[in-house]
């Protein structure tokens, strides 16, 4: 998943709202959003390329223990250590498990090591923690409101002002995730239960302007072609986009648009069920 766009407590009527795509090499075997058979109330897609590992997922839903977890991969030069647990693991960790999100993401960021680079966001429905095994900063609780995280080692968190976006640290939020966490907001504002306008969000080709590229060792072409919310590089692009709605009551509808190559889309499909929210 390289962008997560998160409403947590933002608006009276939702819980948690999540707008995300997985980018991903269109080689890498995949299975669409479904209830898994051997795990009982997990709601997920399925990730069946990590070699050597049991499938894992990118994005998950427990239905049984109202549980949230989403990870994206932090991009780096050096950060494709074949011994390394599988980050999709580490999701089913969570949402199997019975550590409360504080505990769970502390003992992660125990072993930063047993891990290639990450950005890891899980929630029990009561608190959302975010941690990064290659960040300086210590996992942090999120506040309600609007954030968003990509491939870099940062969270961006809409101030309440409305516009502008800060990461707690002196490095901007990337323009993926800048533009993207206000443009989430601005749905939430005009009608938080439509799902076409989040997956709209989601579906920008812009790409940033050179002068707001990162630098993460892909070069000045490959920085500009995976800038934009929808990636289309020729090799590596959106495989998927999901949005799920948590209302307050429990409530819940999860959608998720799958693609080809350049973006070509393949299907659609949504499940819907209820959670006993804390």
């Amino acid at each position: 998943m390289c962008l997560v766009l998160l409403g947590w407590k933002a608006h009276p009527d939702y819980r948690l709202i999540v707008a995300a795509n997985r980018d991903e090499f269109y080689t890498r075997p995949t299975e669409s959003l479904r209830r898994w058979d051997e795990v009982p109330g997990l709601l997920a897609g399925r990730d069946l390329g990590a070699a050597g590992a049991t499938p894992g997922t990118w994005l998950g839903v427990a239905e049984n223990s109202h549980r949230f977890a989403t990870v994206t991969n932090v991009r780096g030069p050096d950060e494709a250590r074949p011994d390394a647990r599988s980050r999709g693991a580490l999701l089913l960790d969570f949402l199997r498990g019975d550590a409360g999100p504080e505990k769970f993401v502390r003992g992660v960021a125990a072993t930063p090591d047993d891990y290639n680079g990450f950005n890891l966001v899980v929630s029990d429905l009561e608190t959302l923690w975010w941690h990064s095994n290659r960040s300086a900063q210590a996992p942090r609780e999120l506040a309600p409101g609007f954030h968003g995280v990509s491939n870099g080692c940062l969270v961006g968190t809409l101030e309440p002002d409305g516009r502008e976006i800060r990461t707690g640290t002196a490095t901007p939020a990337w323009p993926k995730v800048r533009d993207g966490v206000r443009a989430l907001a601005d749905v939430v504002a005009a009608d938080p239960a439509n799902t076409a306008g989040y997956l709209d969000v989601l579906a920008d080709r812009t790409r940033a302007p050179r002068a707001e590229l990162p630098h993460t060792g892909l070069g000045r072409y490959g920085e500009r072609a995976v800038s934009s919310r929808f990636v289309t590089h020729p090799m590596h692009g959106t495989r998927c986009s999901t949005v799920l709605l948590v209302r307050e009551d429990g409530r819940f509808e999860m959608t998720e648009r799958t693609f080809a190559r350049f973006g070509r889309r393949k299907g659609t499909v949504s499940q819907t069920g209820r959670l006993e929210l804390p």
